[in-house]
């Protein structure tokens, strides 16, 4: 017979977090619901409420979470690029990675929608926090090459299938140039980049 562990409350909200977000990734962010959750990790409605508060409490709390750990990843693969361990592509396929397969894009879009006019507070205060870690002084446009992969990856995960489908243009058409931006950007700043891609493990 199981006995279910008695969990803290950073244990349980971080369960909780991590559950949004594997429901996130498979059915899309309308599939994230309190009920939905607390169904999963086998707790309350009201355990959920305790931690979040609301439906709109639990989705910025996952926007925040996912900002989080991603820019975390984002600004790791930065320095190792910096270093010459990987590639610009590692980067650029980390950010757009980030807001389509892993559902950032679409969490942000549809909680706008929602009316949750703070949806992308955690998502911006994220990638600000991103740009100063990795920031140099004398890389000069690091925060405009921050700003335009993030509209672009963000972008190409709202519309880029069918926008590359409608120009005749390869489905990655979005992340070479993005590719291409940041070597450029690497060259300005005097920064050595390998010639191949490499994708982090």
């Amino acid at each position: 017979m199981s006995i279910r562990k008695r969990l803290t409350q950073e244990e349980s909200r971080s369960l909780a977090l991590d559950a949004a977000r594997a429901l996130l990734i498979e059915a899309g962010p309308a599939a994230v619901t309190l009920k939905a959750v607390a169904h999963r990790i086998g707790r309350t409605h009201a355990n959920l409420l305790h931690h979040f508060g609301s439906a709109a409490g639990l989705q910025k709390a996952l926007a925040e979470h996912l900002a989080a750990t991603i820019c975390a990843t984002i600004a790791e693969t930065v320095l190792a690029a910096r270093k010459g361990l990987v590639s610009p592509r590692a980067v650029v396929d980390l950010t757009f990675d980030a807001f389509d397969r892993e559902g950032g894009g679409a969490l942000a879009s549809w909680m706008l929608l929602s009316g949750n006019e703070d949806a992308l507070d955690p998502i911006v205060a994220a990638i600000g926090g991103l740009v100063e870690d990795v920031h140099e002084p004398g890389t000069g446009s690091m925060r405009e090459v921050t700003q335009s992969l993030v509209l672009m990856a963000l972008g190409d995960a709202l519309l880029g299938g069918p926008l590359s489908q409608s120009l005749d243009l390869p489905r990655t058409a979005a992340r070479d140039e993005a590719e291409r931006m940041l070597i450029e950007a690497a060259l300005r700043a005097g920064i050595r980049t390998p010639n191949c891609a490499v994708t982090p493990g």
